[in-house]
């Protein structure tokens, strides 16, 4: 079954890191997209821009509104995700307890809902 790992953060603790430990944490995430590739657990994964970059849609009244930012204001911004395969659920959160981002983040897990496109 396919999950989806969304990593949460806050983007100040990133910013506050010295750039040793910024390189650390950034090998750890390296050795993990190694190891999830080698088991064969890896399907996709992308790292995102900072959430000044983002833009949010909405469709009303027939009207495209786009604005600056994400959806809702939070400490915790998403800054990327792995699509992984796992045998069940309790597979996904072990892997995503791995992600270095759950140290000091979240990791939402869900499961891929598949559709027939037939």
């Amino acid at each position: 079954m396919q999950y989806i790992c969304l990593i949460y953060a806050d983007e100040a603790v990133q910013d506050g890191m010295s750039p040793e430990d910024k390189g650390a944490y950034f090998q750890g995430y390296m050795d993990f997209t190694r190891e999830i590739i080698a088991n064969g657990n890896f399907k996709a994964g992308e790292a995102l821009h900072p959430v000044a970059a983002a833009t949010s849609v909405r469709l009303r009244d027939g009207k495209v509104l786009a604005t600056d930012g994400p959806f809702a204001e939070t400490k915790e911004a998403l800054g990327g995700f792995y699509l992984i395969e796992a045998a069940d659920l309790d597979e996904a959160i072990a892997i995503a307890a791995r992600i270095p981002t759950a140290k000091h983040g979240t990791i939402e897990v869900r499961p891929i809902q598949v559709f027939d496109k037939s």
